[in-house]
């Protein structure tokens, strides 16, 4: 197998942005009287706002009908949180330049809108780095659904099993196996020593962290 692509997800992954998402979340959330756990949270990590709403609308009986008003009060909250306090992951200009240098084509793969793809690419300045970018928002599904992987690839004229995918929740992890490419985790703090990253080819606790011996470990498997 030979890896010539690199395709990262980007909330949680290039800029902190899941505690954003929490805080727009909870904020919205309050007007139904929803109040959701930390643990509750994490196990939708991941999935597109319009999957994540119906989800818990339906989990707490809310009908339907307020279900888009409120994506789209969340949506708009976490990308005026994100402009004003979102911050860079570490590492991200590490692992940007470290594929640029190998000449890998680079994408990024994300459940979250275009308009965010916009403002994390402005954010953290790759740009010029980048050959495609995916949203899922509007593909009849999203991750854990492999579409938008698949749809990145493509773009990329890529074969999916040449591409190495970086991914910090669950759901994205199982999406880039399901599109059969390799898949390194740097899962939250929290999380990191939770059984279910057993799936992924590399598990990180820093983007910082990768190096050459991963990238031979990863090339070889």
């Amino acid at each position: 197998m030979h890896l010539d692509t690199v395709i990262f997800d980007i909330d949680g992954l290039l800029v902190d942005s899941e505690p954003l998402w929490n805080e727009a979340a909870e904020e919205v959330f309050r007007i139904y009287g929803i109040t959701l756990t930390e643990q509750q949270y994490q196990t939708t990590t991941g999935l597109r706002t319009k999957e994540f709403v119906d989800f818990w609308f339906n989990f707490f009986s809310i009908p339907t009908h307020f279900s888009l008003q409120a994506e789209d009060k969340i949506i708009a909250s976490v990308l005026k949180k994100i402009e004003e306090r979102g911050t860079i992951m570490k590492g991200v200009h590490h692992i940007i330049n470290f594929f640029y240098e190998k000449k890998f084509k680079i994408g990024l793969a994300t459940s979250s809108p275009q308009e965010l793809i916009d403002l994390v690419v402005k954010m953290t300045g790759i740009g010029p780095y980048l050959l495609a970018t995916a949203s899922a928002q509007e593909l009849p599904f999203g991750k854990p659904h492999p579409q938008v992987y698949l749809n990145c690839a493509e773009k990329l004229k890529s074969n999916p099993t040449n591409c190495l995918c970086f991914e910090d929740s669950f759901n994205g992890m199982i999406a880039a196996k399901a599109a059969r490419m390799k898949c390194v985790v740097v899962p939250e703090y929290s999380q990191s020593k939770d059984e279910k990253w057993g799936a992924a080819d590399l598990k990180l606790s820093s983007l910082q962290n990768f190096g050459e011996l991963h990238f031979d470990m990863l090339s070889k498997k």
